[in-house]
This record gives C-alpha cells, sequence and structure tokens, in this order.
C-alpha cells in the first residue's frame, strides 16, 4: 500500500515526461557542485599568475641588487681616484695663484699616530729635495722636509710635537712660534698677554724661519686663557693632515712675502656723445 501511495505520488510530480524532470532535479542538484569547481578553479588560475608575479619580482630584485652591488664595487674601486683627482685641481689652482715653482709629491705612508711620527713622499733627493722645505696642500700648511733619501722623503707635520713654525695672527700681526700638541692641534707661543687674541681669529706663516713665505695659512685659533706673561693660545690646524694625499713642496729659503695676485682691469663703460638719445 505504501509503495503504491509513493509511486503515485511520484507520477503526479513528475507528470508524463519524467526523464526530463529527473535531468532539471540533477541539474539543479549539480548548480552548487559546479559553482564550487568554477570558483576553485579561477582560485587556482589567480594563485598560479600571482605565484608567476611572484617568481618573476624574485627575479628581479636579485637582478637589481646584483647590479647595485657591482655599481658599488665600481664606486669604492673609483673614489680613492676621485678623491685623488680633486685634489689635484685644487693643487693646480693653489699653484695658479702663488708664484713659485712647486714640486708635487704624494704621501704613500703616514706614522702620525705613533709619537714624532710624520708623513712620508714618494720623492726624494733624486728630484731635487732637501731637508726643511715647506710643504703646503689647497687647504694650508701641512709641515716641512725631515729626512730626505734618494727616493723618498719623511715630512714633520706641523702637529708633531718636535715641530716648531713662525707664525702671525691675522688681525694683530703679533708673530710668535707654533708648537705641535698631537693630532691636529699646535700652540701658539711668545704672544704677549696684552695682545688681544679671539677665537677663531686667523694664523698665518710670518716668514721669518724662511721656510715659509709670509701669508699662508697655518689654522685658527680654538682657545685663549691668560698666564702670567703671556697668553696660552690653541690652534686647530687646517690643513687635514689624515686625509691628505698630494702635497706641493716650496722651494727653499722662498721669498718672504708673496705679491698679491693681480686685480682683474676694470672694464671702461662706453662713451656717450652729447646730444645722443
Amino acid at each position: 500500500m505504501a509503495a503504491l501511495l509513493l509511486g503515485h505520488l511520484g507520477w503526479i510530480l513528475l507528470g508524463r515526461g519524467p526523464g526530463g524532470r529527473w535531468r532539471a532535479l540533477m541539474d539543479l542538484a549539480g548548480t552548487p557542485t559546479r559553482m564550487v569547481s568554477g570558483r576553485l578553479e579561477a582560485w587556482r588560475d589567480h594563485r598560479r599568475q600571482r605565484l608567476d608575479t611572484y617568481k618573476a619580482a624574485v627575479a628581479e630584485a636579485t637582478r637589481l641588487r646584483a647590479q647595485v652591488a657591482a655599481f658599488q664595487a665600481e664606486r669604492d674601486a673609483l673614489a680613492p681616484r676621485l678623491v685623488e683627482a680633486d685634489e689635484a685641481i685644487r693643487l693646480l689652482g693653489l699653484k695658479k695663484l702663488l708664484p713659485l715653482s712647486f714640486t708635487p709629491a704624494r704621501v704613500i705612508a703616514s706614522t702620525r699616530r705613533a709619537p714624532f711620527g710624520g708623513l712620508f713622499l714618494d720623492l726624494g733627493s733624486d728630484g731635487g729635495l732637501q731637508p726643511d722645505q715647506g710643504v703646503i696642500c689647497p687647504e694650508g700648511v701641512v709641515g716641512r722636509l725631515w729626512e730626505v733619501g734618494p727616493t723618498q722623503a719623511s715630512l714633520l707635520p706641523l702637529d708633531a710635537y718636535n715641530a716648531s713654525t713662525g707664525v702671525m695672527l691675522a688681525r694683530s700681526r703679533a708673530t710668535g712660534v707654533l708648537q705641535g700638541l698631537g693630532p691636529g692641534k699646535a700652540a701658539l707661543r711668545y704672544i704677549g698677554s696684552q695682545e688681544g687674541v679671539q677665537v677663531g681669529e686667523p694664523v698665518y706663516t710670518s716668514g721669518l724661519d724662511r721656510i715659509f713665505p709670509r701669508g699662508l695659512l697655518v689654522g685658527y685659533v680654538s682657545s685663549v686663557r691668560p698666564r702670567d706673561v703671556e697668553l696660552q693660545v690653541e690652534v686647530s690646524l687646517a690643513a687635514p693632515l689624515d686625509r691628505v694625499n698630494l702635497v706641493l713642496i716650496l722651494p727653499p729659503r722662498p721669498q718672504l712675502e708673496l705679491p698679491p695676485p693681480a686685480q682683474p682691469k676694470p672694464t671702461e663703460k662706453p662713451k656717450v656723445r652729447k646730444g645722443a638719445p
């Protein structure tokens, strides 16, 4: 009886074309599966595209890192040459300003941090050098030649403890002796307590030691303290002794004072004729 009722109910629902209705029901039942399958396939395609994009980005980043590393290595290799080229350009400018015959030299070693240390140059007596020639760089005075060999020479910098140089103050023109105090510093001796010395005042060579001509920049006053008879004056040197690579060597016993550079001639104004508009 139950089977008869179920069959009758199925006949009423399905009608005379049960095959089409069954297919419609099966299509309806398979719709969620097809939607899920389509979504899954689209997600896989999107994931595959993102993975390909990520791999391409990683490859590009690796290539760029290698290129940047190559550029940095090239820059590091060229940096000393660029610094030396810049120093050479400034030395040429200094050589044009000072009417003296200079001898260029290269600093090949430094022992400044050692007690009574100095700098070593790649030129010696074979190049015409002799002791007590002055040495300068574009920023200022470096020191003097100490010992000269056939192919090399040692340089006594201004900040060496056993270095002394005749100097003068820019404002008062008071003269004294500069004595080294260690890396980058020196003391100005024999300046009377009545002299008015200001911090930041330039200090120049006086020319009295006959090693340097008068007027070359030595440094700047960094501190002034009064004492009994003379002032205690400290000077910060202008020349970067830790970084200097190229120097100019002055001739022996140069002239006492350098003449000032020639002033440019003023341009003549065009004459205006009377009655001209």
